[in-house]
């Protein structure tokens, strides 16, 4: 990979961070200590879901098209 497709690609990776860690603090925050694989389960269905969205969305980085 050259150094601008990693730059390219480094907000969407780190928004997907900030994704993953807001919606598990919102469920924790409504829902209360969740189990190890509840929270699994959601990193996964946010981490599958996030590439689809986005592209849906027309803000995907050029190497995701």
């Amino acid at each position: 990979m050259d150094k601008n497709t990693l730059i390219e690609l480094v907000p969407h990776y780190i928004g997907m961070l900030i994704l993953v860690f807001g919606i598990l603090g919102i469920v924790q925050l409504s829902v209360g200590q969740v189990g190890f694989f509840v929270e699994f389960a959601i990193v996964v269905t946010i981490a599958v879901a996030y590439r689809p969205l986005v592209l849906r969305l027309g803000i995907a980085p050029s190497t995701w098209e």
